[in-house]
């Protein structure tokens, strides 16, 4: 009796009584290359159920809805997917990239905007739900030139260093104050405490809603 080749390829066994050998690993492992390469050759070539398809036709079947929100001032109409964030409708659709994309999670507030008076983490709200809404940004808080109190603050007190996530942080500070939650030190941070300052500037903007809120 002599044994194979190691480089021998042996065709698997048509008979699988008991009296039939097993396949060699290397006869397993070409017969499984080649059963793989036909499953794939099947989806290039159209065997598969989602041969053909594209990312941009997926992107094309998703439903979408025309929506008309107020966005710092001015009327803005556009059609979108259902799945749009406000924070991608405010980047993307309309270029009003202040509102910052940190966590994406609603943990850091870098994306914190004033919907209808109120403060939201624009990165968790669906934009589709904002039929009549009215938006305000970063972008709409000074008039011309003029600086809003609170941004003219943040400069006063030094209320920022790298800068990403100030523009949460003075749209929350902003709905802090109209909310009437600056009544000491204690109340803006606990009431600020949604939005994350990766440099650490908490006592200066604390001390910027103070002086906003005429405590200062």
């Amino acid at each position: 009796m002599s044994f194979e080749s190691p480089d021998s390829v042996v065709p698997l066994p048509s008979d699988t009584s008991e009296h039939s050998e097993p396949p060699t690993r290397r006869t397993f492992i070409a017969a499984s290359t080649a059963v793989g390469g036909a499953v794939i050759a099947a989806g290039v070539l159209g065997g598969s159920p989602l041969a053909g398809a594209s990312a941009a036709d997926a992107s094309d079947a998703a439903p979408s809805t025309r929506v008309s929100l107020t966005v710092n001032g001015a009327r803005r109409t556009v059609t979108i997917d259902n799945r749009t964030s406000l924070l991608d409708l405010l980047r993307e659709h309309f270029g009003l990239t202040g509102s910052k994309k940190g966590c994406n999670a609603g943990a850091c507030g870098a994306c914190t905007v004033l919907v209808d008076g109120r403060r939201q983490n624009a990165c968790l709200i669906l934009a589709v739900r904002l039929e009549g809404a009215e938006v305000t940004t970063i972008e709409g808080l000074a008039d011309g030139e003029d600086l809003h109190a609170l941004q003219q603050a943040f400069i006063d007190q030094d209320a920022f260093q790298c800068g990403y996530f100030t523009p949460g942080q003075i749209m929350s500070g902003v709905g802090c104050i109209q909310e009437g939650h600056t009544g000491s030190p204690e109340e803006i941070r606990e009431w600020m405490s949604g939005n994350i300052c990766r440099c650490g500037c908490y006592t200066k903007i604390v001390r910027a809603v103070e002086q906003t809120a005429g405590r200062k």
